[in-house]
């Protein structure tokens, strides 16, 4: 039988790292200390980023030292996105919203007041630029072009920036910095968690192991869950927009999301799967994932009313027996009582961006009275009892 917390991880390197980590901490009786970097560059978290946040609440319920580090520089100067192209970096300003925003949402998963949160500026500005050369000097060129992204960009001849190629060296040393025993993160940081155990090697520390989980699929079924595409579930959402979008997630999500977002014991899961595999029809078993996902986030009497909210909502088929949720005029920001389709949509949905608005409307996902909009650019003006349904589950009446 597995330790627990090996369930669901994707990759553990060194295979037998976490047992020899474990026993060293027992050994030597002291706590691990569990690294998880992000850079802040955008402020809302959302299910994908929950999977390895749970894992990080097991590995503190177990009483190991959860370390939160903030990619305060690093996100100042950009990530390569993994989608041949860098991430473009933010400012000092946006780092700190954004920073401050992602920490309190923390809270929904881990114990922050028993979490570490460092802040990688606070030894990176610190570095001489004859010290960031003897950092580089410990990584060759050959080593970078192991990472897939950068071998394909480098392929086909698509710009690489030298700013792209340190960055998984500074996020290396940041795990030299804090003394990391375990590094956690997604599939796709695998590459940039193994730098940090060759720079521990080099500079003569015991080399963390890396501890990958996988990436949790968005709404469309296809993408990692992420909100530049739009198709997330986001840890901040309302209990009825949490457990609608839950529902609108494709049948082939279902496993997927009973292993890496529901907190169902293994009996559960199994009783769950025996459902689904007997013949029992799919939308019972979402139903059944989106209480849990909303009472996890919220609470268990708001999982109940937001499952009968969606009954009411989305199981009748008469647009005008929906239930519209009252906008105040007074509280949406418009011009001589005008306002842009996009820029009313963006107001009404505010996880929803004005590009991502503007393809909703361009593929006839929005609806004023009943009446399709097609014009991206097309204004309204604010008069009290408009209906307007945004998507398949925005339903609002301006009042």
């Amino acid at each position: 039988m597995i330790h627990p917390l090996q369930e669901n991880v994707a990759i553990i390197l060194p295979e037998n790292g976490l047992e020899e980590k474990l026993t060293l901490a027992s050994k030597e009786n002291r706590k691990l200390s569990i690294k998880l970097g992000f850079d802040p560059t955008a402020p809302d978290l959302h299910l994908g980023h929950a999977v390895v946040l749970k894992k990080l609440k097991q590995f503190q319920d177990l009483g190991h030292q959860i370390v939160i580090v903030v990619g305060s520089f690093t996100a100042r100067i950009g990530d390569p996105t993994g989608k041949n192209k860098a991430r473009k970096p933010l400012s000092a300003e946006d780092v700190q919203h954004n920073a401050q925003t992602y920490i309190n949402q923390l809270s929904k998963v881990i114990d922050v007041q028993k979490t570490k949160i460092v802040f990688n500026s606070d030894w990176l500005d610190a570095l001489t630029f004859s010290e960031v050369i003897q950092l580089l000097s410990r990584v060759t060129v050959a080593q970078l072009m192991h990472r897939n992204d950068f071998n394909k960009r480098f392929t086909e001849n698509t710009p690489i920036a030298m700013h792209e190629l340190v960055y998984p060296i500074l996020q290396g040393f940041d795990s030299v910095k804090i003394e990391c025993d375990i590094e956690m993160g997604g599939t796709d940081q695998l590459f940039n968690c193994t730098m940090g155990r060759q720079l521990q090697e080099v500079h003569q520390m015991p080399a963390q192991i890396v501890m990958c989980m996988p990436l949790l699929r968005g709404l469309d079924g296809k993408e990692k869950m992420s909100k530049s595409l739009n198709n997330i579930i986001g840890l901040t959402d309302e209990p009825n927009e949490m457990f609608g979008k839950t529902m609108s997630i494709p049948d082939a999500l279902i496993e997927e999301f009973i292993n890496l977002t529901t907190d169902f014991s293994m009996e559960e899961k199994t009783a769950i799967f025996s459902r689904l595999n007997e013949g029992e029809n799919p939308m019972n078993i979402k139903k059944v994932i989106a209480k849990n996902i909303v009472s996890q986030y919220h609470d268990s009497a708001s999982a109940e009313d937001a499952e009968q909210f969606f009954i009411n909502q989305f199981q009748n088929k008469n647009f005008e027996e929906k239930i519209y949720e009252p906008i105040a005029i007074g509280s949406l920001k418009s011009t001589d009582n005008r306002i842009s389709i996009v820029e009313l949509c963006h107001q009404l949905k505010n996880d929803l961006s004005k590009s991502a608005a503007r393809r909703l409307i361009k593929s006839g996902g929005i609806q004023i009275n009943t009446i399709k909009i097609t014009d991206a650019d097309e204004e309204m003006e604010l008069i009290p009892q408009t209906k307007i349904k945004i998507g398949r589950r925005g339903f609002f009446e301006l009042v």
